[in-house]
């Protein structure tokens, strides 16, 4: 009698830890960021993912909403945009759509329900806002831009690449070269 007590005890201690520790389930938890933490030249916040057409169209919202993937591609762009900025320009983002690539086909059946199909039909999409500041605070640029690789199959990529986001990041790095890039011309 004592094993058993001691069994439930134990079991209950081991769930209570793990929902302790347990960070939100899905993008779209009520406690789930909607902002990268404040740090560098670079801030990336993103408005609520539940309207995000990813979501809205989704035949398999359950899976789409899983993970962390908003605050993945939320790094990435504040990782390379910060290596792109000249020195003293700040740049604030904010994700207002996302639409990753490939969508998912349920009626192939039961056993790829919850398997993203890359066709050239579902590029990946990208609406976002920013501003584009200098040292003193005065906006050098801002705007809305909506992003979309419909070649996005086509382009080429190392065989390797397995990031399921790297549709995503490389129309992201595609917007920076274009939108940020330095003017080398006008040094010569």
């Amino acid at each position: 009698m004592k094993t058993s007590t001691l069994a439930r005890v134990a079991l209950a201690c081991i769930l209570a830890a793990g929902t302790v520790h347990a960070g939100p389930r899905t993008i779209t938890a009520p406690d789930a960021p909607r902002a990268l933490p404040a740090e560098g030249r670079v801030q990336v916040q993103w408005t609520d993912p539940a309207q995000f057409t990813e979501l809205r169209q989704s035949r398999n919202r359950w899976d789409a909403e899983r993970g962390d993937w908003v605050t993945q591609l939320a790094g990435y762009l504040r990782k390379q945009a910060d290596k792109q900025l000249p020195a003293g320009q700040q740049l604030d983002v904010t994700f207002t759509d996302i639409k990753r690539a490939g969508d998912y086909e349920p009626w192939r059946g039961p056993r790829l329900d919850d398997v993203r199909i890359m066709r050239d039909i579902y590029p990946p999409r990208i609406t976002l806002q920013f501003t584009l500041t200098d040292a003193n605070g005065q906006v050098i640029a801002q705007g809305e831009r909506k992003l979309v690789d419909t070649a996005y199959l086509l382009n080429s990529s190392m065989p390797s690449d397995t990031d399921p986001l790297r549709y995503e990041k490389r129309m992201l790095n595609d917007w920076l070269r274009r939108e940020f890039r330095q003017d080398t011309a006008a040094g010569r």
